[in-house]
């Protein structure tokens, strides 16, 4: 029971606190998107317990998923993407490397036994990880901010975590030391290791338990000289991703969440075609999919996600990359697009 109480973190207090009242963006005791946003909408859109629990699609592959292991992540000159699984990936980014919200556990939830079971495996063991220069937090919800993952890197590497206004004060309960913690508002910047890491905007929630929306969301910007790539985090298509375009891009590559939308929550996760959408908005050259096959966490049937983006892609002449986990993308010379994922789909 204790680790489970630790596993909901803490609610931000002191400085910290006083940081998140002053944001433009909290109000009334919670963060606020800027575009009037419904996490579940109701009616006929609304998906029942039974379809959760008896819905006929396939959510799950057919087979084991294909990862690639032993992948050199030698943090070389130019820009290499390498992901892992659901949302978590390794940036190499002009002799940085920059890790985007690592989850290594077998379940996204605080108790170890309930909970969305991991598909495949991680590529990687946490401890073979290279030297990491920063590790970036996007959201406080269970698939993208992991407990036991933190505190193993907060034990193995020395590197910053940047995360969203109020995220902080998880990490500091769970031992981060606070020179660790860089906590950021929407278009605030840090400088870490040659780059800048700039929190943007995205249109979501927050919260591991019921009280939602005291710790703010983002997307992330990571700039070197001559190299960018924008992540969405967890998010719904919205208007802001052309002004984020316009301020910090053109993007050499873009990690855009495609997974677990429904009809039940359209403004919080982005429908693949919208995924496309985004990517046009915000000037990206090649895009790469993220936030699927490695949790099931809505309705849709499991390779749904990625056929869809690729259908769209290929109408909007889209540049696109789908790796098997662990796989090493040079973003420059990214491989051919090779459609692995419907033979697990049958």
């Amino acid at each position: 029971m204790p680790a489970i109480l630790a596993a909901l973190g803490a609610t931000p207090s002191g400085a910290r606190a006083e940081r998140v009242r002053r944001s433009p963006h909290f109000r009334d005791g919670s963060f606020r998107n800027s575009t009037p946003t419904r996490t579940m909408v109701g009616g006929e859109s609304r998906p029942s317990v039974r379809e959760f629990l008896t819905g006929g699609e396939r959510r799950r592959p057919s087979a084991p998923v294909p990862l690639v292991t032993g992948e050199a992540a030698t943090s070389a000159d130019g820009l290499h993407l390498t992901w892992y699984g659901h949302a978590t990936v390794l940036v190499e980014i002009e002799g940085a490397r920059v890790l985007l919200d690592p989850v290594w556990s077998d379940r996204c939830s605080p108790t170890p036994g309930i909970g969305p079971k991991r598909l495949h495996p991680m590529p990687v063991a946490l401890a073979d990880l290279p030297r990491i220069d920063a590790i970036v937090i996007s959201h406080d919800h269970y698939d993208h901010l992991d407990m036991p993952t933190v505190q193993a890197l907060t034990r193995s590497q020395q590197a910053p975590f940047l995360v969203p206004l109020g995220v902080g004060a998880h990490l500091e309960r769970w031992g981060v030391p606070d020179h660790r913690i860089i906590e950021l508002d929407w278009e605030e910047s840090a400088d870490v290791a040659g780059l800048t890491l700039t929190a943007t905007e995205a249109r979501h929630f927050s919260g591991r338990t019921l009280r939602r929306n005291g710790t703010l969301w983002s997307s992330w910007v990571i700039a070197g000289e001559q190299r960018r790539v924008f992540y969405t985090g967890d998010s719904g298509y919205f208007d802001g991703y052309a002004a984020i375009g316009e301020r910090h891009g053109p993007f050499d590559a873009t990690l855009m969440q495609i997974g677990a939308y429904d009809k039940g929550w359209p403004e919080i996760h982005m429908f693949p075609e919208e995924a496309v959408a985004a990517h046009l908005d915000l000037r990206g050259d090649l895009l790469i999919p993220v936030h699927w096959a490695t949790f099931n966490l809505a309705l849709h049937p499991w390779a749904e996600p990625v056929d869809r983006l690729w259908a769209e892609a290929k109408a909007c002449d889209v540049n696109l990359a789908v790796p098997r986990p662990g796989e090493r993308v040079d973003v420059t010379a990214p491989p051919a697009l090779d459609p692995w994922w419907q033979a697990l789909s049958s």
